[in-house]
């Protein structure tokens, strides 16, 4: 056999391999969405994603039913955002800063500093659960109107990952582009936004879509801070939906999980290409 067709064997075979491990992975998904066209029998009895009898039911009790009130999907949805997007922008702005301190000036405590900032990666958030309930209780932010027990802290670059990750990656932009900027008259914050922040938006970006999936998937949080239920979110919303004394309507609990990850399906497909390119920027130095 010649060189050229066992080549052509062993990327075929590559290539048969990657398309069932793929499939393999997205096929929950794949079963999760033709489950939402399916009665609750139907669910039960069939492993196939393809319905047999498709139905509409699920989609329109998801949109239409409300829960524990007056709450229903569009409101859970306006209560998530409401402090996601915030939470968001003011996680990237904090973690840049901080980040530009600890990478680009020397003081004095700088290095115990970054210390004591890493080795609280290793501090489980349910250890912090209780001393920040009081601490917010005294504030009188529980149950806030405006959420502010899930995104204020951001504004002190509390994700000590984002932090870690935004150093590295400047620590691989030269001192001299500083330099230069300093000689035609940039100040810090100047070189800050004109400079080093332009060459940090794929890792800013990455940043961005990590913190909003996991805030949008956050369930802990709003549980302990929010207490009205038409102030719940998406997170609390599906749970809430699944009422144990009637019974499950699978194809509508299914269809309202799956309407509730769609704009993050949206919003990392969008982000695609930054995405990737801001988690490898990280790891090449230049």
């Amino acid at each position: 056999m010649k060189l050229e067709t066992r080549h052509k064997i062993a990327r075929f075979f590559q290539y048969f391999v990657l398309i069932v491990v793929g499939f393999v992975m997205i096929y929950p998904l794949l079963w999760m969405i033709g489950a939402t066209f399916k009665s609750n029998a139907e669910i039960f009895t069939s492993i196939g994603f393809i319905p047999t009898n498709p139905t509409l039911d699920g989609y329109i009790a998801a949109v239409t039913q409300n829960y524990g009130g007056d709450i229903n999907i569009w409101r859970a949805f306006l209560n998530t955002y409401s402090y996601v997007i915030p939470k968001v922008i003011f996680t990237v702005i904090s973690s840049v800063i901080a980040a530009y301190g600890f990478s680009r000036f020397k003081f004095k405590g700088r290095d115990v500093l970054f210390s004591i900032m890493i080795s609280t990666l290793f501090l489980p958030q349910v250890v912090l659960n209780v001393p920040q309930y009081l601490m917010y209780n005294t504030f009188g932010w529980i149950n806030s109107p405006l959420y502010l027990p899930l995104w204020v802290p951001t504004l002190f670059a509390t994700e000590t990952y984002f932090v870690y990750q935004l150093v590295q990656f400047m620590r691989s932009i030269p001192h001299d582009l500083d330099e230069a900027a300093s000689i035609d008259g940039c100040g810090p914050v100047k070189i800050l936004y004109k400079i080093i922040c332009p060459m940090l938006s794929p890792s800013l970006v990455a940043c961005g879509l990590f913190q909003f999936m996991w805030s949008c998937n956050d369930f802990m949080g709003p549980l302990l801070y929010v207490t009205t239920p038409t102030k719940y979110p998406m997170s609390i919303f599906v749970k809430l939906s699944m009422d144990g004394d009637t019974g499950f309507n699978w194809n509508r609990i299914l269809a309202l999980s799956l309407i509730s990850i769609i704009p993050q399906l949206i919003v990392f497909f969008a982000a695609q290409d930054a995405f990737i390119d801001g988690i490898a920027a990280g790891s090449v130095k230049g």
